[in-house]
């Protein structure tokens, strides 16, 4: 009976609360395994290319040109991407695709020229989606048949045309 006393306050000691160190918070992301991201410049006007998402909705979606980057070993395209509301509101994000199926959010913008940095999972790129800017990018831009781009430059010439020359799109769904 008195090793089970013991064993409870044992128990009950190590369950209570965790105390982070101000070192923990600022090293959250090695401590939890995973890698650091070096973040871009925050996106500028005369930097975002139009993207067409879908006619299912109101809002402007772009992707920040100057902040492509391909890692075709990794199959690892990221970009800076803008969801803007009719009413003018920003949504910013950076995010990796994995060609040709799964997305990540590396940061979300906080307000104009701020990150906050924390990766998130890999998730999968849903398919026919009405609002899948994920499945828009790698479908008509960063992954032409299933392939990644091989360069930041193809990437933005693909924005630039409003699809990649490989990926045939139809008239109807283009605005």
């Amino acid at each position: 009976m008195r090793h089970l006393w013991l064993l409870l306050v044992v128990a009950g000691c190590s369950s209570g609360p965790q105390i982070e160190s101000d070192w923990e918070r600022s090293h959250a992301v090695q401590l939890a395994g995973e890698e650091s991201v070096a973040l871009p410049p925050y996106p500028k006007n005369e930097n975002l290319v139009p993207v067409y998402v879908s006619a299912a909705t109101d809002f402007k979606y772009f992707v920040d040109a100057s902040t492509l980057t391909v890692a075709p070993r990794a199959r690892e395209i990221r970009y800076v991407f803008v969801a803007r509301s009719p009413n003018g509101v920003d949504n910013v994000s950076y995010e990796a695709i994995r060609c040709p199926e799964e997305f990540r959010v590396l940061a979300t913008g906080e307000g104009p020229g701020k990150w906050s940095s924390r990766p998130g999972a890999w998730r999968p790129i849903v398919k026919g989606a009405a609002l899948s800017w994920p499945y828009a990018l790698s479908r008509n831009y960063f992954c032409p048949h299933r392939d990644p781009i091989q360069s930041a430059e193809e990437g933005s010439n693909a924005l630039r045309r409003g699809s990649h020359p490989a990926v045939y799109v139809e008239p109807q769904n283009r605005n």
